[in-house]
Formats: structure tokens, C-alpha cells, sequence
């Protein structure tokens, strides 16, 4: 999929208490999130996430959001 948009991320740990798992999330894409017990598990999973979810637009014909830039 390397030609799909640059979406940012947002990478956070859960607390100890709650189990310290890794969360990646892609703000243009609510609910479009990874999560792993490392960081890598975690980008890995989010990567997989939002192949899915680009997908599942194309298949009913909606374009996916704009990325955001930095500037913006």
C-alpha cells in the first residue's frame, strides 16, 4: 500500500494499572487505532487497521479523509 496518504499518528501508553499496552492512533481517522504489548506490535497493528479501513471505504465508494499537513 505504498500509495496510500500519510496519515499522523499519535503513539500513547495505557497506564501500568491498566495493563501498559502501547495505542497508536491516526486523528484523521477516528477509531482507527493499534494496539500491542510494544511499540512495534502496536504501529504493526495500527498499520493493519487502517489498510482495513481504507479498504472498507473503497469497497462502498467513499473517499478516504484528507491527511492533515503539519502547517495546517
Amino acid at each position: 500500500m505504498s500509495d496510500s496518504p500519510a496519515y499522523r499518528t499519535e503513539l500513547g501508553r495505557a497506564p501500568a494499572e491498566e495493563g501498559g499496552y502501547f495505542v497508536l492512533s491516526y486523528p484523521e481517522i477516528p477509531g482507527c487505532l493499534g494496539v500491542g504489548d510494544t511499540e512495534a506490535e502496536a504501529v504493526e497493528d495500527g498499520r493493519r487497521a487502517l489498510i482495513a479501513v481504507l479498504d472498507a471505504l473503497k469497497a462502498v465508494d467513499r473517499s478516504p479523509p484528507d491527511p492533515r499537513r503539519e502547517n495546517a
